[in-house]
């Protein structure tokens, strides 16, 4: 499965940090930034996505996160 995020992410050393905290939270999920889109995007793939853990570990650090449509 493969859940799209929108994001406020800019900066690439923002991106580069949540993804090495989310890359430990959920270690089987390939997971990545494409900061180059409007929306910011955080892609996630993997089984039995958890997209609410998700949206919450990334808004703890302050972004934004949202499923985008």
């Amino acid at each position: 499965m493969i859940e799209v995020f929108k994001t406020n992410v800019q900066k690439k050393t923002q991106s580069k940090m949540l993804l090495c905290v989310l890359s430990a939270t959920f270690p089987s999920y390939k997971i990545n930034f494409d900061l180059s889109d409007c929306d910011k995007v955080l892609r996630v793939e993997g089984e039995n996505m958890e997209a609410l853990r998700i949206m919450i570990l990334v808004k703890e650090y302050g972004f934004k996160c949202e499923i985008l449509d």
